[in-house]
């Protein structure tokens, strides 16, 4: 065998499946297909040195793989925008508000959506998140969208709209086509007073910017890092190991191998000698297309209008937050990412910088630089979080997340819920399977 194991991927689930092997004692090798670590994980640095994170930068107080990982490299965590002063904007074709209630709302409004959060907080509380296939209306609450669960509750419109604004805010596509079962199984996973925690899911951000654990450990590793080698085709040969070939025909073997490739990409590799069972579940994954627009300022001047610079909008822009002193970050759901694709690209960074300023005010239209990352579109992520539509869940099945060794499989595809965090968990997860196998 060339290695002990061959690890596809150095995102932040690769590279922590590979540390915690190579900290085993095992020879472990990861192939990365970019000519840079850190997948959805990516910063670039302003001339005053201040950071600008393009990729993932917050988790919360439940993210404990996550903030426990951080601490193993030395890093620092902080409040994230959760902490800044100012109230949180709405954006809307007709208005915007600041602060609750939303300007859309009536009278009732206000006790319709107190009233249906408690009794989803309620069922949520009746799912195990690590197997909500046992849940005995597991079919049904699956099959239904959660927009048809809130009607059925005699939520009224407005609420629904609220839901929905927020959930687009996140980037993970409609309530008007996610399964009931997948928000109940992630509210169970971190629960809160609502449908959604923003302290107990991005409450922290690491100081020295958060793809700064993606390159501490791919420096850890070092030339157990391979980048630009796009993973071709994976061969299972039982006993006799594994064959990965990666792009260019060289094929390396392995005893096992660990899967860290987002569910988009991963349908582009030939892999044989796993069960059909394992390779449709995977397959059947789904993410939402979604982009990341920043744009980077002098200074914080939104806390001028008693702002804290978060935003849920129904523009071009699904969101916007704080991401440090002066910079903003935005996330273009899945149900606006066809439109801005069909923006000329001379057009997008304008377009979205009105956005911003509709907000914001005419300063918005002047940062000092931007970046736009097109995750839904990019070859080796094709999307940014896992969208479960009514009736994934149960099509997935109980093979989530678990492996077939010698093949296995983490990331944050492979959690019930938390985008870094997912990664780290199952990426450590991994390697204690592989591990414990010797």
């Amino acid at each position: 065998m060339n290695h002990d194991v061959i690890v596809l991927g150095a995102g932040l689930a690769g590279l922590t499946a590979a540390r915690d092997l190579a900290a085993g004692g095992a020879d472990v090798l990861v192939l990365e297909a970019r000519d840079r670590v850190g997948g959805r994980v990516e910063q670039t640095e302003l001339p005053d040195g201040r950071l600008v994170q393009l990729g993932g930068e917050v988790v919360g107080r439940a993210h404990t793989g996550y903030t426990a990982l951080a601490a193993e490299l030395g890093l620092t965590l902080v409040p994230s925008y959760v902490a800044e002063p100012g109230a949180l904007a709405r954006a809307t074709p007709e208005g915007i508000s600041a602060g609750d209630p939303p300007h859309w709302f009536r009278q009732g409004d206000d006790a319709r959506h107190r009233k249906v959060t408690a009794a989803f907080t309620e069922l949520a509380r009746t799912v195990d998140p690590d197997d909500p296939w046992s849940h005995p209306d597991a079919t049904a609450l699956d099959r239904l969208s959660v927009a048809d669960w809130l009607r059925s509750q005699e939520a009224g419109p407005a609420v629904v709209r609220l839901w929905e604004i927020g959930r687009l805010a996140l980037a993970d596509g409609s309530y008007e086509r996610t399964s009931l079962l997948a928000a109940l199984r992630k509210n169970a996973a971190v629960p809160g007073p609502g449908h959604y925690d923003y302290e107990a899911w991005e409450g922290l951000r690491v100081a020295e910017g958060s793809a700064t654990v993606a390159l501490r450990m791919a420096e850890g590793l070092g030339a157990r890092v391979r980048t630009g080698a796009p993973v071709e085709a994976v061969a299972v040969r039982r006993p006799r190991g594994c064959a990965v070939r990666i792009a260019g025909g060289e094929t390396l073997t392995a005893a096992a191998v660990v899967s860290a490739l987002p569910a988009g990409p991963l349908r582009s590799v030939a892999v044989s000698g796993v069960s059909e069972a394992r390779l449709a579940s995977l397959h059947r994954q789904r993410h939402a297309l979604a982009a990341k627009f920043t744009a980077a300022y002098e200074t914080p001047f939104w806390r001028e209008l008693g702002l804290s610079g978060l935003s849920e909008c129904e523009g071009v822009l699904g969101s916007t937050w704080p991401q440090s002193d002066g910079i903003l970050s935005a996330l273009i759901p899945p149900e606006r990412y066809g439109v801005l694709l069909g923006i000329p690209g001379p057009l997008r960074t304008p377009e979205l910088l009105a956005d911003m300023a509709r907000l914001y005010g005419e300063e918005a239209h002047r940062p000092l630089t931007t970046h736009l990352r097109l995750w839904g579109t990019d070859p080796w992520t094709q999307g940014y979080v896992t969208q479960w539509t009514p009736g994934d869940v149960m099509a997935v099945g109980p093979l989530h997340g678990t492996h077939e060794p010698p093949f296995y499989v983490c990331g944050s595809d492979q959690w019930v819920a938390g985008y870094m965090e997912g990664a780290v968990r199952t990426g450590r997860d991994a390697a204690r399977e592989v591990l414990s196998r010797g």
